[in-house]
């Protein structure tokens, strides 16, 4: 009878509207710490929860073309930096391994690539490593990646600033480094390294 359909029915819905209200509620959370409006001074931050929130933030870039793995290191210690400018590298980072897995995979597969992020320790400070499975970069061009405008994306997927920007933040903002290794074919990791305190 319709009276059983809507007992039986009715718990699934209510907790389907819980947990959608939860997933709603924690992307506008992430959204609020993402943005860091107006703070151009360094402060104390975990690099761990910035990569947690732009995995959130960024969700809908990858989650149709990549398994996303994290692997955190629990006891990475907080550094003095610049938490907005930071998670837009992190961003810049993650859309781009999403784009060079999309290029791989055949069109309309269900298959996915995967991006893997991490956090460690290193001697002077911390380390961000974003690896994916995506098309990698051709040697010929590897020199050329942090310069403003450059892209390989067709027009209308990328404007060549994102590493242009994530090197002047990271390096520029912060002292610290960013590298990558790629193989055409395997896919690329940028490793990102942080000191614990920035100079004064």
């Amino acid at each position: 009878s319709e009276a059983d359909y809507w007992r039986r029915e009715f718990p699934s819905a209510i907790q389907q509207s819980l947990e959608g209200n939860e997933r709603v509620a924690s992307i506008v959370r992430a959204m609020k710490e993402f943005s860091h409006p107006g703070m151009d001074t360094p402060v104390l931050a975990s690099l761990n929860d910035a990569v947690r929130t732009t995995v959130t933030v960024s969700r809908n870039e990858w989650k149709y073309v990549a398994e996303l793995e994290l692997h955190l290191d629990p006891e990475l210690p907080e550094i003095e930096c610049l938490p907005g400018p930071l998670n837009q590298v992190i961003l810049n980072l993650v859309i781009n391994a999403a784009h060079a897995i999309e290029k791989v995979l055949p069109r309309g597969s269900a298959q996915k690539g995967t991006i893997h992020i991490s956090t460690a320790c290193c001697p002077d400070g911390v380390e961000l490593r974003v690896a994916d499975t995506g098309c990698g970069i051709p040697p010929e061009i590897q020199h050329r990646v942090f310069d403003p405008f450059f892209t390989t994306k067709e027009v209308g997927k990328g404007t060549g600033q994102g590493l242009a920007i994530a090197r002047n933040v990271v390096v520029d903002r912060h002292g610290g480094s960013i590298s990558f290794e790629s193989e055409v074919g395997r896919g690329t990791t940028f490793v990102v390294r942080l000191p614990l305190k920035q100079r004064q």
